[in-house]
């Protein structure tokens, strides 16, 4: 995604595209794993040293409730950050906390009924356990 496409997709969700926030989106683009705000807000501070964190952390709020980031919440650690690009799940590890994505498939809807008056948006799932570097690490001090 360019700098015009960043510019259409904020505009397009009701968003003003400032000079801030088209920064957060463009190193969520450019980065590969699950940064938290802390590491979004480094990252465009680096870039432009005028961005604060209050207007950092206020960005993402913001383009979460537009729905074009999604924040993956990593239970009893610092929420992670993900462009909403293609649908996929999340697989988070216990011991590092690492945030990988998973391939998506279709979530059985909730029975009609079974949530009261809520609206679904959307399922997803999040797959919790050890990751491919913690488990072998995990499996060694089971075996001794």
């Amino acid at each position: 995604m360019d700098a015009e496409a960043i510019k259409r997709s904020l505009q397009g969700n009701g968003l003003r595209c400032t000079p801030q926030r088209h920064a957060v989106m463009a190193f969520l683009m450019d980065h590969k794993g699950h940064p938290t705000a802390a590491e979004i807000f480094a990252a465009v501070n680096r870039v432009d040293p005028r961005s604060s964190r209050a207007t950092t952390y206020n960005n993402l709020r913001d383009l979460v409730k537009a729905g074009l980031v999604r924040e993956v919440a990593v239970g009893g650690r610092a929420g992670r950050y993900d462009l909403q690009g293609m649908r996929h799940h999340h697989f988070i590890c216990d011991r590092c906390g690492n945030v990988e994505d998973m391939e998506w498939y279709e979530v059985p809807r909730p029975a009609s009924g079974s949530l009261g008056k809520r609206i679904l948006r959307e399922c997803e799932l999040i797959f919790r356990g050890l990751c491919t570097k913690c488990a072998p690490r995990h499996a060694a001090r089971s075996a001794s």
